[in-house]
């Protein structure tokens, strides 16, 4: 009796054909397209295009088909010709300057996992400084992004580009007063009345100041939060000096308040926790000085070093993950909109971190409203 041959199974038929297809391709030296997987699995490149669309309506018996000819291909979608078809290309601009993305890194990493988790790949461009922003515009009209996040001071007329383009822009924690963009940010100035108030209710009366760059709007606003509250309170003016949110600038700052002051303030705000760390190295290992017995140091930005135990330095922390959360879905929902969308500022509140460097009174002792 003759035996009569089992057919290959279905699945083996179709990886054959797939390699076979492949192998033409590869001889033809182009790349394997949707219309090849269509081709593969026997049905429609809108089927296909479909399989690869995330909610799109498709069976479960379509679905199989494509994945297995899509592997035997090895076929990755192209998302640049899909970009053409959906006339978005998934692309969030993200600027941040130099200096921010030093000091604070986790605004970036925050702002790209939340994108990621839209759809969205974060394309970024650095500047060294924030007046800078300029020249990195013209990038971003050309890859044709969706929307943009901008950690940068921008003046009217750069804003008013963004409105002719119709490109959904979100400022992220820069406060541009007085004009019509959506933001998200930390109320900064309002961060520097806090520490001024905190500190003078604890009875410090000379301060001294150790502000950052005159070109970042951030430590202009912490800096005027602190002096114009040390005023309100009718205490001397701080001594304020110059820093560049670098470790060196914050030891070379208390040697410049010291020499013009005289003798050693009652306490000196910093702009940032890397001038502060400075300062508080070069008062206890080099000036002798009692922190915080006769001097209190605190900074802004709670970064990690600041909670180590030989720093433990009293600081304010920005709400990172919430403010990245806010201007993800913020620009989310603006590029869904459509155009359609009303301008919405996002303003968080930051928290005080009671380290070791600074006197301070307990917040039921603090009879000084803020």
């Amino acid at each position: 009796m003759r035996k009569t041959k089992t057919p290959p199974p279905a699945e083996s038929v179709a990886a054959a054909r797939a390699a076979e297809y492949k192998a033409a391709v590869v001889r033809e030296n182009r790349r394997i397209t949707s219309y090849d997987v269509a081709i593969v699995a026997g049905v429609s490149q809108s089927a296909v295009s479909r399989c690869f669309k995330p909610g799109a309506s498709v069976s479960k018996s379509t679905y199989a088909r494509v994945m297995n000819a899509a592997a035997g291909l090895d076929y990755i979608p192209n998302a640049a010709a899909r970009s053409l078809i959906t006339r978005r290309s998934n692309m969030v601009a993200v600027v941040i300057s130099h200096v921010a993305n030093l000091y604070y890194p986790e605004a970036l990493a925050e702002l790209s996992q939340q994108l990621t988790r839209r759809g969205k790949r974060v394309l970024l461009f650095t500047i060294p400084q924030e007046t800078d922003v300029e020249p990195v515009l013209g990038d971003i009209w050309q890859y044709q992004v969706d929307g943009a996040i901008i950690a940068a001071a921008l003046t009217d007329e750069q804003v008013q580009e963004f409105e002719r383009r119709q490109l959904p822009l979100v400022v992220f924690n820069r406060n541009l007063h007085g004009r019509t963009v959506s933001s998200v940010l930390c109320d900064q100035y309002e961060s520097g009345r806090l520490l001024a108030t905190r500190l003078a209710a604890a009875g410090h009366r000379r301060f001294g100041i150790i502000a950052g760059p005159e070109t970042s709007a951030v430590a202009n606003e912490r800096r005027d939060g602190a002096c114009d509250r040390l005023r309100e309170l009718g205490l001397p003016p701080p001594v304020v000096v110059p820093g560049q949110f670098d470790y060196a600038s914050g030891a070379r700052g208390l040697r410049d308040i010291i020499a013009r002051l005289g003798d050693t303030p009652d306490a000196v705000i910093c702009g940032n926790d890397v001038m502060a760390l400075g300062c508080l190295d070069l008062a206890r290992h080099e000036l002798g000085i009692d922190v915080p017995g006769s001097m209190s140091v605190a900074g802004f930005d709670a970064i990690e070093p600041a909670s180590w135990l030989s720093c433990n330095l009293t600081t304010l922390r920005q709400p990172m993950h919430n403010m990245a959360l806010a201007a993800a879905d913020l620009l989310t929902s603006m590029i869904e909109a459509h155009g359609n969308h009303t301008v919405e500022k996002r303003m968080f509140a930051p928290q005080l971190v009671v380290g070791s460097t600074a006197r301070l009174l307990p917040p039921e002792g603090n009879s000084l409203a803020a």
